[in-house]
């Protein structure tokens, strides 16, 4: 079932590969990538915060092995993401990346978001979890944190085309998924 999941996990890849061979990633490819991989990045991330109430609602408890795999997704298509936007957009000018970071609020959010992913994604083994003990759960909360950074990263993004239809519903995902945290 791993297996399956990761094969599902790299599909959206593969698709922009496709759509890319056939030259049909839109008139503005450059913008469909980055936008591709982003969303895939908060997709897997609504996955991976539904496991746990998907789990204690059904009582499916097997689901939690799928949990790491789907995060490392979230990292994965995160970190395509950036890779993406700080080549194509900045010609890997660490200069003009930076600049950017700290000109426009939305990609302070986003690249806040993937500096807070970077631990979890390297300490999602089991030898991190042994070393760090009860500091790898602490530390894996902030996942909860990265999600609102990650909202607001879409929401700002958004706010300049007034084109809130997509984002809210993301939003609203996130909110039930944190707040049937909050209630337990």
């Amino acid at each position: 079932m791993k297996y399956l999941l990761i094969g599902l996990g790299l599909v959206p890849l593969l698709r922009l590969v496709v759509l890319g061979y056939q030259d049909d990633l839109s008139a503005n490819p450059i913008e469909y990538i980055t936008r591709s991989t982003g969303t895939w990045a908060l997709v897997f991330l609504c996955l991976t915060l539904a496991i746990t109430p998907i789990r204690r609602f059904s009582g499916w408890n097997g689901l939690i092995q799928y949990r790491r795999t789907l995060g490392l997704f979230v990292y994965f298509y995160a970190v395509l993401h950036f890779m993406i936007w700080f080549w194509l957009d900045h010609n890997w000018s660490l200069a003009q990346m930076w600049a950017d970071v700290i000109k426009r609020p939305f990609i302070t959010m986003g690249f806040t978001s993937l500096l807070l992913l970077t631990p979890l994604a390297l300490t999602s083994n089991q030898w991190s979890v042994r070393q760090l003990k009860r500091r790898w759960g602490q530390l894996h909360r902030l996942i909860y944190v990265i999600a609102i950074l990650v909202i607001l990263h879409y929401v700002w993004h958004k706010s300049g085309k007034n084109d809130y239809g997509t984002v809210s519903i993301y939003a609203g995902v996130i909110f039930v998924l944190l707040m049937l945290r909050l209630k337990r």
